[in-house]
């Protein structure tokens, strides 16, 4: 099995270690938008409440039938294991950079 995957954007394609949950576009942002050199995880009561933003909003999405409940119990359920602080080291964009 191949150590990267090639993910495609409008720039063209890039190869993405497998091991990284973040895709192309935070990927360039790494390359391009070096401006305080701290990264978003630095601040892990920030991540902490984009869990809680991106499971309410999974929830109310599926309340109203625009996700089906599996999808929102799988994004729940990520938005629980961000919760609890993991995968902070996958919040790696400059602090101030917040387009990726």
């Amino acid at each position: 099995m191949s150590e990267f995957r090639t993910e495609h954007d409008f720039l063209g394609e890039m190869q993405i270690p497998n091991e990284l949950y973040y895709g192309i576009q935070t990927a360039r942002a790494l390359d391009n938008f070096h401006i305080t050199g701290l990264p978003i995880s630095r601040e892990p009561l920030f991540i902490q409440a984009f869990g809680y933003v991106k499971k309410a909003a999974a929830m109310a999405n599926r309340d109203c039938g625009v996700l089906k409940p599996d999808v929102a119990e799988a994004i729940c359920l990520a938005c629980d294991k961000l919760i609890a602080g993991e995968y902070l080291d996958q919040f790696v964009t400059d602090m101030i950079q917040g387009g990726a």
